[in-house]
């Protein structure tokens, strides 16, 4: 899936906030923020949720 890049401003107070959070979660900052964005779009109903994994039939 490509990515689209884009200038994002906001407070160094959020930045650090974000940067704690992030690390906390194992994540970087961008990737915390896209989590987040994420999360927020679907609980709003404006993104669908993610295809169920599908299984194989194993060969027995």
């Amino acid at each position: 899936m490509a990515r689209k890049n884009f200038p994002l401003r906001i407070s160094p107070e959020l930045y650090a906030a974000l940067e704690r959070w992030a690390a906390d979660d194992l994540r970087s900052v961008n990737a915390q923020i896209e989590y987040l964005l994420t999360r927020a779009a679907r609980e709003a109903g404006r993104l669908k949720p993610p295809d169920p994994p599908r299984h194989e039939p194993k060969d027995e």
